[in-house]
């Protein structure tokens, strides 16, 4: 597992623009979680994704994010 997860959805232009972000900051490997699908991460993230999660502390980085701000995020 992958130390962050990008929580998103199927279909979802703000998703494909933090992935576009995500790679533009040379991110480290983080695993995507689709929560269409998963109650519970419905009621947690739907009106919140994409939301990048660091699974070692549990911080969230909720969009709107740029290049620099998720370098930020990554180092701690």
């Amino acid at each position: 597992m992958a130390d962050f997860v990008l929580y998103q959805r199927d279909y979802c232009h703000l998703c494909d623009q933090a992935l576009a972000v995500l790679a533009a900051a040379r991110a480290p490997e983080f695993d995507s979680v689709w929560v269409d699908d998963d109650e519970g991460l419905e009621t947690r993230y739907g009106t919140r994704v994409p939301v990048l999660r660091d699974a070692r502390d549990g911080r969230e980085l909720d969009w709107p994010f740029d290049a620099e701000v998720v370098r930020g995020f990554v180092r701690g």
